[in-house]
């Protein structure tokens, strides 16, 4: 059932209830229309839930004009708002005028009703103990959503593993399927999401909580997963640190072996720096070996950063995103220039933009496709819901879908040219070098020791992941005049493309921590720092010799499966559950239309067959295959592969149960009632508003319509 406004109120206490109602305020003591953007929760008497919950209700109240009853709405006297008004859209205002007038107020109820002129504050049952008012951030404004909502969709694997996935995949013939599966997987749940977030204001766990509380478990897996990536997420962070204080050295310390080192000498400076220097790397994961101190050190600085950044919620990390989520792209424009500016880096697009068509017959090549979109896009982390949750309902948030998806799709594409030019440059001059040394060996008259010299095959050493960042890449600046500059851009780089990702997970995390409220008055920064320090003391696991192996781990399981069925769960719940007639009314009422046949067949349909798919091809994939991991053997200077003994299968299916085991357990908690759980309390919506200023008519769906889309509603 849909939440239904408040009646109008009455001033005076119910016997009832003991609530002090306000009085109803006329326009002229209303906040300017610049002034509602701020949604803040206060606890008023819903008669609609008191018979289930005898505890107020808590909702978001907009504007006075929200507290006026459906009946009693007058365009006349609250006309709608401009819809071409960028600000109006937004609906955001002077955060430092709302917050002076709030700190005005009393804690009593009784006075604080006499002084606010837009709100109306409940006194909690029996009147035994009040709840203190407690505000809902906002966006400063439209753009900062979206360069926030960029940022953390665009993040590390848009420069280092789409790249490589294109190159392996049939280069410029990957992009068909990495077109389809955008069109139908990525765009779609990008779009559910955040649509409801807006609708519902809440966190990934009170948003599902509250569409039913059997999908309960789907907002708390989203947060663990959140969590899990999260922790290893932050220790890309750190080693990118670690590499940029370096940079700032006349002479980078990767650019040539330290003396006379045979394991340098077998592979490359870079890869030596990288395995012994930055990881001081074991022979195996059951090889633990002492902290690195320098790692451990770099840790520190990364969680600081993070938690400086989030420590008062999206008030902080907003601010932040105009530079993180700016300067990779400015980085990338710089790279961009400078790399079609080298010697061979059309050698370098040859082997990322030509198709090879026959790959595309290998059902392998979709399965990444696939899973590269979802990933990608970030969806089923919690953090775009919990980031469009701070948005007013009047948004647009299909025009956010649609545009964030392209700008991170294209991002991909764009940073693929700039990764590709600068690599066919390496490989070309790794090239000459081997033709160097064929010749000289040709003068000697020599018969053995002749080199197989081949740019494909140099540029196919690149790899990705860590390899293609803190290896090739950098091997390939160290070729560049003024290493140490383009070494300060690219880790500079890399990082605030890590930090928007952090952020959006991590916001996640804690949006979902306080809309749980079971704490009472639980502060944002609280959470934040308590989250953070627990980040930290885990992700010490990763700062030993076998650390490395172990971030390998999380990489492979903590966010692959549990993903896949979050996101199943997410469409199958909405569509089949919470109703896909009631939400393309809800997306009416906030964007003024409807979705078309499109998103709705693709969330009923053609996304959840999509995900099953995927999800079994990976299970089966999985079962042919041992679980394997590359180990780093100094003899021979050179990556081996291993099996992962059995402690690390147990963490791995570890990660994986703690994850989506809460979807399950909820349910199953909730249907038999073993726990007494509070019913999840709806944030105001105010429908009635909307249907006027929208003109908006109920809709009767066709017959063809309830046949296929709506046959298990209740129209």
């Amino acid at each position: 059932q849909r939440p239904v406004l408040c009646p109008a109120p009455r001033l005076g206490f119910t016997s009832q209830s003991n609530m002090y109602h306000g009085k109803a305020r006329s326009r002229d003591h209303d906040p300017p229309r610049r002034q509602m953007g701020r949604r803040n929760q206060y606890s008023y008497d819903n008669p609609a839930l008191s018979e289930s919950n005898s505890t107020p209700s808590i909702f978001t109240v907009e504007s006075s004009s929200s507290l006026v009853h459906n009946n009693g709405f007058s365009p006349d006297l609250f006309p709608p708002i401009r819809r071409d008004s960028f600000e109006s859209a937004v609906e955001t205002g002077s955060r430092k005028s709302w917050r002076e007038s709030t700190e005005r107020m009393s804690e009593d109820p009784a006075k604080v009703a006499g002084t606010s002129k837009d709100v109306l504050i409940g006194v909690e049952k029996e009147g035994s103990s009040q709840e203190s008012l407690e505000e809902r951030d906002s966006w400063d404004n439209k753009v900062q959503y979206l360069l926030a909502v960029v940022g953390y969709a665009v993040g590390l694997g848009n420069v280092w593993r789409f790249p490589y996935l294109a190159q392996k995949n049939g280069g410029g013939a990957f992009l068909i399927p990495y077109t389809i599966m955008l069109a139908v997987e990525g765009i779609p749940i990008f779009y559910l999401e955040l649509a409801v977030g807006q609708r519902l204001r809440k966190g990934a766990i009170g948003a599902w909580n509250q569409i039913s509380p059997f999908l309960g478990g789907i907002g708390i897996a989203s947060a663990m997963v959140s969590f899990w990536v999260g922790l290893y997420y932050n220790t890309i962070i750190s080693w990118c640190l670690y590499y940029l204080v370096y940079s700032f050295r006349s002479t980078l310390p990767w650019s040539e072996c330290p003396g006379n080192v045979t394991e340098c000498t077998m592979s490359s400076p870079t890869t030596y720096f990288w395995y012994r220097e930055t990881l001081n790397i074991s022979p195996s994961v059951d090889e633990r070996g002492s902290l690195n101190w320098w790692v451990v050190v770099s840790l520190l600085a990364a969680w600081i950063i993070v938690f400086l950044c989030m420590v008062k919620g999206i008030a902080s990390s907003g601010k932040v995103v105009y530079v993180t989520a700016t300067f990779p792209y400015l980085v990338l424009v710089i790279f961009f220039f400078r790399g079609v500016t080298l010697e061979g880096f059309e050698e370098g697009l040859k082997h990322f933009f030509i198709p090879d068509f026959t790959r595309l017959g290998d059902p392998q090549v979709w399965l990444e496709a696939a899973t590269q979109i979802f990933f990608s896009l970030g969806v089923a982390f919690g953090g775009l819901i919990a980031f469009s949750s701070y948005m007013p309902v009047r948004n647009n948030c299909y025009k956010d879908a649609i545009l964030v998806s392209v700008i991170n799709c294209g991002t991909s594409v764009f940073a693929g040219v700039v990764i590709f030019s600068i690599l066919g440059f390496k490989a070309t001059q790794s090239f000459k070098a081997c033709n160097a040394h064929n010749d000289l060996l040709w003068s000697q008259n020599k018969t053995v020791g002749f080199l197989t010299c081949d740019i494909k095959t140099e540029i196919e050493k690149s790899g990705s992941g860590t390899g293609l960042a803190f290896i090739a890449f950098t091997e390939a600046i160290n070729q560049l005049p003024a290493a140490p500059v383009w070494s300060v851009l690219f880790f500079l780089m890399l990082l605030t493309l890590g930090l928007d990702s952090m952020f959006g997970m991590l916001e996640g995390v804690v949006t979902s921590i306080i809309d749980m409220n079971l704490i009472k008055n639980l502060r944002k920064d609280v959470v934040a720092a308590v989250l953070c320090l627990v980040s930290l003391l885990l992700s010490f696991c990763f700062a030993d010799s076998a650390g490395p192996y172990i971030f390998v781990l999380f990489d492979e399981y903590s966010g692959n499966i549990p993903l896949l069925i979050i996101a199943l769960g997410e469409l199958l719940g909405l569509t089949y559950m919470y109703g896909l007639k009631r939400f393309s009314d809800d997306i009416e009422l906030m964007t003024g239309q409807r979705p078309n046949y499109y998103w709705l067949i693709m969330w009923k349909y053609v996304s959840p067959i999509v995900i099953i798919i995927i999800f079994f091809a990976s299970l089966i994939k999985s079962m042919m295959s041992a679980a394997t991991y590359e180990a780093w053997n100094p003899s021979i200077a050179d990556n081996i592969t291993l099996e992962w003994p059995a402690w690390c299968k147990f963490i791995a299916s570890l990660l994986i149960i703690t994850s989506m085991g809460w979807i399950p357990l909820v349910a199953i908690v909730k249907k038999f009632n073993i726990i007494k759980w509070k019913p999840e309390t709806p944030a105001e919506f105010p429908e009635e508003e909307l249907k006027a200023e929208n003109e908006i008519k109920p809709y009767i769906p066709s017959d063809r319509e309830r046949k296929w889309l709506y046959w298990l509603e209740k129209l």
